[in-house]
C-alpha cells in the first residue's frame, strides 16, 4: 500500500521573519524562479515508481518552495543557500554506503545496489520542522526497513545510527564548525522498521537535487525535520542509543526522539501550532504531525515531556 503523509521543525527551520513579512519574496519563493540561482542542477526524471495513494487531503507545497527553501547547513545556514551552494560541489556518483556494527552481512554497498531490489514508492508526507513551518512533500523512496532487513541486524542492534558525508572539498560550509561534523542522527529499531519510514531517492517524480539530500535521504514523517538526515554515507547497527549532532550542539532544546508534540515547547517557542509554506495563516500542530494513529504505540508509557 502506498501512502501521502507529512512532519518537521528547529529554530534554523523556522520561517524567516524577513520572508514572512515580505509578501512579494514569499510569493516568490513559491514560484522559485528567484531563488534557483544560475548554474542549478536538474534532477533527472525517476522512470518507473508506483504512485501514491491519497490518504490525507493536504496538497502538496510547491516543488520550486521544497527545491529552494531547506535546511542543509553543510551548504549554509541560511534557507536560501543549499540551493544556490550544493548544485555543481555534491558529487552523487558514484555514491556508496558503509553498513557497519551489530550485523550479520555489513559492508559497503553501491546505491544503486542498495536501492535496486526494493519497490520505488510515492510517499506523500506531512513534514514539520523544530522552528514551526511546515511542507507537504510527494517523495519517491523505499522502506527502510526491507533495505536493513537484508543486513541481518542482530539482537544486540537496538537502535540504527546514520551519518551524512562530511568532504570540506565537497561541503565547504562544514569548517565553519556550526556543528561537530559529520551530521550523526539515530532511530530506535522499532521506529527504523516502522512501515512509515523511508530511504527517499526522490520527490515530485524526478531524483533528488543536492539540496534536498541527494542522493539518499532518510524521511521520518511523524518527527521534526532533522531527524531526516540527508546524503546519507553510513548506517550503523548499535546496542546504545546514539548521540545525534543537534543533542550533542544543545540537548537542552534538541532531544534524540524528537517527536512532533505541540504539548512540549521548545525552550524558546511554542510548538503548538505551525505555518505551511504556501500559506499565511497558522494551524495546529497535530501530535505527532498527525500520524499517531500509525506510530503512537511505540511510545506506550514513555513519558515524552522527557523523551523529547
Amino acid at each position: 500500500m502506498l501512502i501521502r503523509h507529512t512532519p518537521d521543525l528547529r529554530e534554523s527551520e523556522v520561517t524567516d521573519r524577513r520572508l514572512y513579512l515580505d509578501r512579494r519574496r514569499f510569493l516568490a519563493l513559491g514560484a522559485g524562479a528567484a531563488l534557483m540561482g544560475a548554474g542549478q542542477a536538474q534532477a533527472g526524471p525517476i522512470a518507473s515508481y508506483a504512485k501514491g495513494v491519497v490518504v490525507l487531503d493536504d496538497k502538496p507545497t510547491s516543488k520550486e518552495a521544497i527545491t529552494t527553501y531547506n535546511n542543509f547547513y553543510e551548504y549554509g545556514t541560511d534557507k536560501e543557500d543549499p540551493a544556490k551552494n550544493a548544485p555543481g560541489k555534491l558529487k552523487l556518483r558514484p555514491w556508496s554506503v558503509a553498513v557497519e556494527g551489530e550485523c550479520a552481512r555489513p559492508g559497503t554497498i553501491a546505491l544503486e545496489d542498495l536501492v535496486k531490489p526494493h519497490r520505488l514508492e510515492e510517499r506523500i508526507y506531512r513534514m514539520r520542522c523544530v522552528e514551526g513551518w511546515s511542507m507537504v512533500i510527494p517523495w519517491i523512496g523505499v522502506s527502510l526497513a526491507e533495505v536493513l532487513k537484508r543486513f541481518e541486524p542482530t539482537s544486540k542492534a537496538k537502535f540504527v545510527e546514520f551519518a551524512t558525508l562530511a568532504d570540506p572539498v565537497q561541503m565547504p560550509w562544514i569548517k565553519s564548525r556550526v556543528l561537530d561534523w559529520p551530521y550523526v542522527e539515530g532511530l530506535r529499531m522499532d521506529e527504523a522498521m516502522h512501515p512509515l519510514t523511508l530511504l527517499a531517492t526522490g520527490l515530485y517524480g524526478e531524483e533528488l537535487l543536492p539540496q534536498n539530500g541527494a542522493p539518499l535521504r532518510l524521511v521520518v514523517p511523524w518527527k521534526y525535520g532533522f531527524k531526516s538526515i540527508k546524503s546519507i554515507v553510513r548506517i550503523r547497527f548499535v546496542e546504545t542509543q546514539p548521540r545525534i549532532s543537534w543533542e550533542k550542539a544543545n540537548g537542552r532544546e534538541y532531544g534524540f526522539y524528537s517527536n512532533v508534540n505541540p504539548e512540549v515547547d521548545h525552550p524558546r517557542w511554542s510548538q503548538a501550532s505551525e505555518r505551511r509554506i504556501g500559506e499565511f495563516r497558522r494551524r495546529d500542530t497535530l501530535m505527532f504531525n498527525g500520524y499517531g494513529d500509525q506510530v503512537g504505540s511505540l511510545y506506550a508509557g514513555m513519558d515524552l515531556r522527557k523523551n523529547f
